[in-house]
């Protein structure tokens, strides 16, 4: 079931004494812009940066912000990722924010239930820790002044939008039969109306305490020892001395290819950005009239690149810290690319939840940030002296092949799908973009690369897209594109799954690009998010 999501030409919906608000998708500034999943977190972000916080304090703000409006997205109980550029050093940077599993963690203790759902279900999350190394490292705020818009957004409440109140419908049963449903339904049994405010008291209180305390109180301070007690009481795995191991972000190589005249950066194992790489490297390795995704082939050829390339993944994972030892990683090499697109072409002849933002700023710092609980609604677990909810990325580890690089082990870190994304034009950074949508981030990714080639910014996010999967199922916005691309798909022996315009499954693109002395930002349709800056 996917969320119903529609276009709306007004500035406000009528809902009775209530007002729906729409947020505006595309922003031009000059000093600065930030575009993320939800409105009020681009709000947070352009806050700090009029304050005269950088990129890198917006972004934090944004973060922590969208933990409290995205709820069923992201939060202090998940995991963070960041691709960077840091103008100070001309440096560019992935800091990998993996969660970690809990030192009490084995295969044979977990149900699939347990791995999905529930206490046991949830990692030690990376969240506080990450975005408060990235304030101290490169930011310029103090950490009081940063909470300070989610504090209010706590507090005051954030309106429920069509999408939110949707996701919560649907998980409704889970939320009840959980420890999160006083916290995120009404009268913990039914969700909040559409258009209703949702507010988050407890949420509120834990955020004032790490601005009082600082973060290292969620690790071995009060809240530490919050969390113990709260997984002592239901059976979780995590305890204080799991939480005292701060999982603080390790500072990796990004991974990089030429695209259409542009240095790519994007994200290194754990997370997807070498999948993202292998896309782009077999679509250019096409002849032209395969390139031209609009069309029936094109699209066709589009979806047999993005399946070769996940069932490339599935066949060479690697662990992060193994990865940098491996001399050549077939995955990246312009030869093995040219290879899997002599192959599309011959197959063509023989007929055969997560959340992202993305800040730029005048000084030339870049942004890409993705975080996670996992999936919607993560663990549908929560502390009720806190106001979070736990992750579930218990279930994002290999429990079968004991060789495999994320089999579940005591302190090991789960796949993930981001993939972060900075694009530069000769020196100068270009472009940021990132998406959520788990294995649909980097497919999301690769068409609005293409199209960055021929479009404007609003036009690439905005334009339909499909996604394959590797069974060979491709879910595409059918009723917004030529209808002979179906037709194509299915002769070539693809299982059609026709989607909502707009669809939600198929990723939320935040893109944040310089042109001359103006920052773009978009923010995707898809979602509740919006584009902002200053000056």
């Amino acid at each position: 079931m996917e969320p119903q999501r529609h276009m709306v030409d007004t500035d406000l919906l009528d809902l009775g004494n209530r007002k729906l608000h729409q947020p505006n998708r595309v922003s031009v500034a000059r000093k600065g812009m930030i575009a993320t999943g939800h409105y009020a977190a681009t709000e947070a972000g352009v806050e700090i940066l009029d304050a005269g916080g950088n990129a890198f304090d917006a972004a934090v703000a944004a973060a922590f912000a969208l933990g409290v409006c995205e709820p069923a997205a992201s939060g202090l109980g998940g995991q963070t990722m960041l691709l960077i550029r840091d103008a100070a050093s001309g440096k560019t940077l992935a800091l990998d924010g993996s969660s970690r599993a809990p030192n009490r963690a084995t295969p044979e203790l977990l149900t699939k239930v347990q791995r999905r759902r529930g206490h046991t279900a949830t990692t030690v999350p990376s969240t506080p820790a990450v975005l408060d190394y990235v304030r101290q490292r490169f930011g310029r705020l103090e950490l009081a002044r940063i909470l300070e818009p989610a504090i209010r957004l706590a507090e005051n409440g954030c309106q429920v939008s069509m999408l939110q109140h949707a996701l919560t419908r649907r998980e409704a049963r889970k939320l009840r039969e959980g420890s999160a449903g006083p916290l995120f339904l009404r009268d913990g049994t039914r969700p909040h109306p559409l258009g209703a405010t949702l507010q988050q008291p407890v949420l509120a209180e834990t955020l004032r305490r790490l601005a009082r305390r600082g973060v290292d109180d969620f690790y071995t301070g009060q809240i530490a020892r919050q969390i113990d007690d709260d997984m002592t009481r239901n059976g979780g795995l995590i305890r204080l001395d799991d939480l005292a191991q701060i999982p603080r972000p390790i500072e990796r190589r990004p991974v990089t290819c030429r695209f259409a005249n542009q240095r790519i950066f994007t994200f290194p194992v754990p997370a997807a950005g070498r999948t993202l790489v292998e896309m782009l490297n077999i679509h250019q390795a096409l002849p032209e009239r395969l390139r031209d995704i609009e069309t029936p082939r094109g699209a066709v050829a589009l979806a047999e690149t993005i399946r070769r390339a996940f069932l490339d993944r599935q066949d060479r994972p690697f662990d992060p810290n193994y990865f940098p030892q491996v001399t050549e990683d077939r995955m990246l090499s312009d030869e093995y690319a040219a290879l899997v697109a002599r192959q599309i072409r011959r197959r063509l002849r023989s007929g055969g939840e997560t959340t992202h933002l993305s800040a730029m700023d005048a000084e030339g710092n870049v942004v890409g940030l993705t975080q996670s609980i996992e999936r919607v609604y993560g663990a549908h677990a929560a502390c009720p002296e806190l106001g979070f909810l736990y992750n579930n990325y218990m279930s994002a580890f290999e429990y079968q092949d004991i060789s495999h690089p994320y089999y579940l082990r005591p302190n090991a870190v789960p796949w993930a799908s981001v993939a972060p994304t900075i694009v530069f034009r000769g020196r100068k950074p270009w472009a940021v973009l990132g998406s959520p949508g788990s294995e649909r981030i980097t497919s999301s990714l690769l068409q609005v690369l293409i199209r960055l080639q021929f479009s404007a910014p609003f036009a690439a996010v905005e334009a339909p897209r499909l996604h394959c999967s590797l069974t060979g199922k491709v879910s595409l916005e059918a009723t917004r594109m030529r209808s002979d691309i179906r037709a194509a798909l299915e002769a070539k022996g693809y299982e059609v799954d026709q989607r909502d315009p707009y669809s939600f499954y198929l990723g939320c693109v935040a893109l944040v690009t310089r042109e001359g002395s103006d920052f773009v930002g978009v923010a995707d349709p898809r979602r509740d998010g919006s584009a902002g800056g200053v000056g």
